[in-house]
């Protein structure tokens, strides 16, 4: 099954750097993880988090619902794209289902290995606006941190926008610490261009 990114290493602990504040938790003391590796519900409000493991039209659907409401820049993934996603070993694609079965989120959690150890990353947490508010962003990184302290990662990271404030506000109260590092990103506008050309 498939999900989200996050990652951790030696930085500092601070704030907000190139539009995007770096947060991190660390997991010496995590929540325990659900007690079905497959699917958690939140009693609250009745928001069902599951893996997805393969591509289905229902997913395809929802995502081309989902990602203009979290990216104006990116194309909804097809569905060819989801099935790499769900199948890679080093993803885990979550979404939430509302009481009706509804795709009502997402979250992607991403888990890799360099020399200094695993990593874990939470991505492209997104959740319909129809569903806002009725702790479906909570229960998918819950969700996302058992599975991240089931496979031994220390600590999990995300970024976040500072504009975001009901996300900022999650992730602090799930834990999450500011800090302070610079954020680099180069685009690659074309395969043809030379990494060692001057942007």
């Amino acid at each position: 099954m498939a999900g989200s990114r996050a990652t951790v290493d030696g930085r500092a602990d601070g704030a907000t750097v190139d539009g995007a504040t770096l947060a991190t938790l660390p997991l010496c003391d995590p929540p325990p993880p659900a007690t079905d590796a497959d699917v958690i519900t939140n009693s609250a409000s009745e928001i069902t988090v599951s893996e997805m493991v393969e591509s289905t039209p229902e997913l395809v659907e929802a995502f081309a619902r989902l990602i203009p409401q979290l990216s104006s820049s990116s194309p909804p993934p097809t569905a060819d794209q989801l099935e790499e996603i769900a199948a890679a070993p080093s993803s885990v694609l979550l979404v939430a289902r509302a009481t009706d079965g509804t795709i009502v989120g997402s979250l992607t959690l991403a888990l890799f290995r360099v020399p200094t150890g695993l990593r874990a990353w939470i991505e492209d947490v997104v959740v319909d606006e129809s569903a806002r508010g009725a702790g479906v962003g909570e229960s998918l990184v819950i969700e996302a941190l058992g599975r991240a302290s089931a496979a031994g990662v220390k600590s999990v990271d995300l970024t976040s926008r500072p504009s975001r404030d009901a996300a900022n506000r999650l992730y602090q109260r799930l834990g999450f610490v500011a800090r302070t590092t610079n954020v680099y990103r180069r685009t690659l506008e074309s395969p043809e261009r030379s990494i060692g050309s001057v942007p």
